[in-house]
């Protein structure tokens, strides 16, 4: 399998640090006149990353970030989730749904994961073992590694 090549794009200086991992929000009103906006805006709203490198002497001034934007280095981060069991094969390829919407269930979180985007698809990693909770509506769940696919 191939990894993908990191992305350039622009954070906050004094969040760039590698391995720090963050949800794409998408763009706000202040970042309209700005002149690297295509680089800061360059990732799909929603999904997780997570820094692997922060490119030196990379500083830019920005409205949004106290103490500017500085240039880094991202991959799509892997998400921790919970499928039905008969899903969770390593490597294999799923499209991730949620499939309950039952929010006071203890399992929730995992069932609908941020940075995960329901109807794409996804790797199944590594098997991280059973549901740590019960399902409310009685599935048999696994907890998972979803990668990008």
């Amino acid at each position: 399998m191939t990894t993908k090549k990191p992305k350039v794009t622009l954070v906050g200086a004094l969040m760039a640090k590698p391995g720090l991992e963050f949800i794409y929000e998408g763009e706000i009103s202040e970042c309209e006149a700005c002149k690297v906006r295509k680089v800061c805006h360059n990732l799909q709203p929603g999904k997780k990353y997570r820094i692997v490198n922060v490119r030196p002497q990379t500083r830019h001034e920005c409205l949004v970030h106290i103490d500017s934007a500085c240039a880094v280095e991202v991959i799509e981060s892997p998400i921790t989730a919970l499928v039905p069991a008969d899903r969770a094969i390593v490597n294999s390829k799923i499209q991730y749904e949620y499939t309950c919407n039952k929010t006071y269930c203890r399992s929730y979180e995992l069932c609908h994961p941020e940075g995960i985007i329901e109807g794409e698809k996804y790797i199944v990693g590594e098997i991280l073992g059973n549901a740590p909770d019960i399902c409310e509506r009685g599935r048999v769940l696994k907890l998972v590694e979803l990668r990008p696919a």
